[in-house]
């Protein structure tokens, strides 16, 4: 079996070249990344059940018709994922991520391989209670340029889905959490379990500690991939995925459960003014589907590995030294 991934060292693609191989034993992968964030640490023990080729390039540099030719599946991973920070690079996020998704979606449709295509829940803004894969364009409202290149790449894929046979599927991903060779920490949860370990204010959007929001354990996201594999799920339709919705004041108590005296600063950005919404997970369980993955265990374990823990008899010492 042939995995492309392209974006294979980042946050989740550092997870799924090393987990896919229990699902697809003697799979190869082949891996493409530009190494724009350095994550050199994504390619260091990797499983022994598998055969890798790594491809360290930018996606518009190469011929991806022969590296994709024969592929069982291609993951389209690769994008500049901050969406607060999109505001500040604009076009660049706008031009690298839709050509990245582009020239890999017309790659796949001329070698007939079929793609996971990752999208983000971001694309709702929307004043509904809950918004499904169903909404209205009311309801898609992106509130940043990353959001707003997500839905542009899904009208794309849609658009060769119907004119050149593309056979895809896109997963609209909650706000990730879990932990990986390759985690980030620019996103809600990751964010908060650093500022916590390190003694820092939480900073939290002004508008935001009460204001629902989708979030996606990583251990789900794997599983869904594996279950899109196995199922043949590339029917040119959108599913959103998603492990729980949550408010900030919950992440923030599921952190208060391992970090005493956490403080909040609160701060301003150009995407808090969206209302509290949730997002339904129905369309992919009625595939099957089943989530088992956990906030409270990815917050945990990203905690956990955050801070060195030293037990005796009566309670858990916590020895962490900060150092400027």
């Amino acid at each position: 079996m042939k995995i492309v991934i392209a974006g294979a060292l980042g946050h989740i693609g550092s997870r799924v070249l090393r987990d896919l191989p229990a699902f697809f034993p003697g799979a190869e992968f082949i891996l493409i990344d530009n190494m724009m964030t350095q994550r050199y640490c994504s390619l260091f023990n990797l499983p022994k059940d598998a055969s890798y080729r790594f491809i360290e390039e930018d996606i518009l540099d190469l011929d991806l018709i022969k590296i994709i030719k024969k592929a069982n599946v291609c993951f389209q991973l690769a994008a500049i994922t901050n969406a607060a920070g999109s505001f500040e690079m604009k076009e660049k996020v706008e031009f690298n991520n839709f050509n990245t998704t582009k020239l890999i979606a017309e790659a796949c449709a001329i070698t007939d391989a079929p793609l996971i295509h990752l999208s983000s829940t971001s694309v709702y803004g929307t004043q509904k209670n809950i918004v499904d894969e169903f909404c209205g364009k009311e309801e898609l409202m992106p509130q940043s340029p990353y959001a707003e290149t997500k839905l542009n790449e899904e009208n794309y894929l849609k658009e060769l889905g119907k004119n050149k046979n593309l056979r895809f599927v896109t997963l609209r991903f909650g706000t990730i959490c879990g932990i990986s060779p390759g985690m980030r920490f620019h996103t809600a949860v990751n964010k908060f379990c650093w500022q916590a370990i390190l003694g820092q204010p939480l900073t939290v959007w002004r508008t935001a500690l009460h204001q629902k929001r989708p979030y996606l354990a990583l251990d789900d996201a794997i599983d869904v991939f594996s279950f899109i594999i196995k199922n043949n799920i590339f029917d040119r339709q959108v599913y959103n995925v998603l492990s729980d919705n949550l408010t900030v004041n919950d992440i923030i108590n599921l952190i208060a459960k391992h970090i005493e005296d956490i403080k909040i600063e609160y701060v301003d950005t150009e995407i808090m003014n969206q209302l509290s919404y949730e997002v339904s997970r129905k369309r992919i369980e009625g595939k099957g589907f089943v989530f088992n993955g956990s906030i409270e265990k990815s917050i945990s374990n990203t905690i956990n590995i955050l801070k060195k823990v030293e037990k005796n008899d009566k309670k858990e010492k916590i020895i962490y030294e900060k150092r400027i």
